[in-house]
């Protein structure tokens, strides 16, 4: 609870906390919110880019269809993806965070070469190559981002087992006979807990800016999706006429990633007062 009042205190955190938590609630009752739920899949060539309007908010796309209720369906996609692909990401990463940073030997050091090459390569173009060898689509774009950042929590988890492998506390629970998943799983993993979190807080966003790009670039959603970043994708060729169309999917795509990353930053200086940011 501390943490937590200490995470409200910070203006710039809420303001995070606050776009998040408006998102995940549009996610969750997008259908409900949306204005033309039924018709943000079909094609209604009579109404094709129509400007923002009392009729349409947020105007209307290439195919008539209203952006504002896409922007809102689009909104559970985003959230499902990031949640999924962190999901995914930490099942992979923290395992190997925590045995190579407890284990000494050269199968330690190999699993962490290895997780550095991934970390040398961008995520987009290890994506972008993984999307490429499947069929392009939402889950592709999902295992792709996922076996793409699991490296980062792995870096993450294995220099706190690292730090913390050694502290007294952990001396005591082995001189006491405790074994070592006991050690990892009850006191070093939660220990490590806030920076893990922190990671993923952040991760969240990013994993959502690079599932728009994928969506871009199309090897992540497929038409006739309500993808925020497949959207930009087809608005190119009516700009600048049809200045709405990219332009509300792509304000959401910006909130949504600063709302991650302004948490992600009041979720790391909560955790650790030491590294709060000079105001």
């Amino acid at each position: 609870m501390t943490a937590l009042r200490r995470l409200l205190r910070d203006p710039v955190a809420a303001f995070g906390l606050f776009l998040v938590v408006f998102a995940v609630v549009v996610a969750i009752f997008a259908p409900w919110l949306a204005p033309y739920p039924d018709d943000a899949f079909e094609s209604h060539l009579l109404q094709r880019l129509r400007p923002p309007s009392a009729e349409f908010p947020f105007g209307t796309d290439n195919l008539g269809r209203d952006i504002l209720s896409r922007v809102i369906l689009g909104a559970r996609s985003a959230v499902v993806v990031a949640v999924a692909v962190v999901a995914a990401a930490m099942l992979i990463g923290v395992p190997v965070g925590l045995w190579a940073g407890w284990k000494e030997g050269w199968a330690s050091e190999a699993l962490m070469r290895v997780t550095d090459v991934f970390l040398a390569v961008p995520q987009l173009i290890l994506a972008l190559a993984l999307g490429q060898l499947m069929a392009p689509g939402l889950t592709t774009a999902m295992v792709a981002l996922a076996l793409t950042y699991w490296p980062f929590f792995a870096r993450t988890v294995h220099a706190e087992t690292r730090r913390l492998r050694g502290a007294l506390f952990v001396d005591a629970l082995a001189g006491i006979g405790a074994s070592t998943p006991r050690i990892l799983l009850l006191h070093v993993l939660p220990n490590a807990a806030p920076a893990i979190l922190v990671r993923a807080t952040i991760g969240m966003g990013f994993t959502i800016l690079t599932a728009a790009i994928l969506g871009f670039l199309g090897v992540g959603a497929a038409p006739p999706s309500p993808d925020w970043g497949l959207a930009v994708a087809e608005a190119r060729q009516h700009l600048p006429e049809a200045w709405w169309f990219p332009t509300f999917p792509g304000l959401a795509i910006l909130l949504l990633v600063l709302g991650f990353n302004l948490l992600g930053d009041g979720l790391r200086d909560a955790a650790d007062p030491r590294l709060r940011r000079s105001r």
